[in-house]
């Protein structure tokens, strides 16, 4: 089955939407769509995430950076265990794609 990670976008003006895409026993791949939300507290990990922002924008801040990382479309990082991390910006209509391991 053919599937477009971009069309048709849910609807993430009040939450951010999480969605499985695939589940094995050592990994997870996920779509997850932001419009302007932010972390409140710090992300602290137990899996390593590898992330791609697919569409939007996006801002990633790193405990212990003086400055955030900013994401465009096509960029992806690779986030270690209890890397600790929040998301300080996402446009509307942002499309992540995180893999988790």
């Amino acid at each position: 089955m053919i599937r477009n990670l971009l069309h048709p976008l849910p609807d993430a003006s009040q939450v951010e939407v999480f969605e499985t895409l695939l589940q094995l026993p050592q990994l997870r791949v996920e779509r997850i769509v932001s419009d302007g939300q932010v972390s409140a507290d710090w992300y602290d990990q137990d899996e390593t995430e590898w992330v791609l922002l697919l569409a939007g924008a996006a801002r990633l801040l790193f405990e212990g950076d003086a400055a955030d990382t900013v994401l465009a479309p096509g960029d992806c990082v690779l986030i270690e265990p209890h890397r600790r991390h929040k998301v300080t910006y996402s446009a509307p209509g942002t499309v992540w794609l995180a893999v988790w391991a």
